[in-house]
């Protein structure tokens, strides 16, 4: 696994949540490279309009990608690195405050979900670097707790 770039919809508000994704951006860095693109949020808009703009902002930063959605489809630890185990290069979208317009949810390759739970999409974004890493130390067969 060479490559994970996550795409995500506006920025992270709550200091706390940016202090853990920058901790976990940092142990991901010998193991992996992780990009972030974050698009900005269109605000001010009818909901599907605004989902409207903000996929056009993905699709030129992605095309090829896997969906956090809590719909998904859901693996343990293992099973995640097992997934991410052969990707030279992989993809991932997490919506905004609104998800994503339902084009987007159907150009997906598929869906993972994080949790059966609705999660905030700030908080999301910490809990999915830190499943990654946790993925990463599966793969390098470091001891991490399972």
């Amino acid at each position: 696994m060479a490559k994970i770039k996550i795409v995500w919809v506006g920025k992270t508000k709550e200091r706390y949540l940016t202090e853990g994704i920058d901790k976990y951006l940092k142990f991901l860095m010998p193991m992996a490279q992780v990009a972030i693109v974050e698009i900005k949020e269109v605000k001010g808009r009818q909901k599907e309009d605004a989902l409207a703009e903000e996929a056009k902002k993905i699709m030129k930063q992605t095309r090829d990608y896997y969906l956090l959605d809590e719909r998904g489809r859901e693996f343990s630890s293992v099973e995640f690195a097992q997934f991410l185990k052969d990707k030279d290069s992989i993809d991932f979208l997490i919506g905004g405050p609104f998800g994503v317009s339902a084009e987007m949810k159907e150009m997906a390759k598929d869906s993972i979900a994080l949790s059966k739970m609705t999660l905030t999409h700030e908080m999301a974004r910490l809990l999915f670097l830190e499943q990654l890493y946790r993925a990463c130390t599966i793969l390098k067969g470091k001891e991490y707790h399972h």
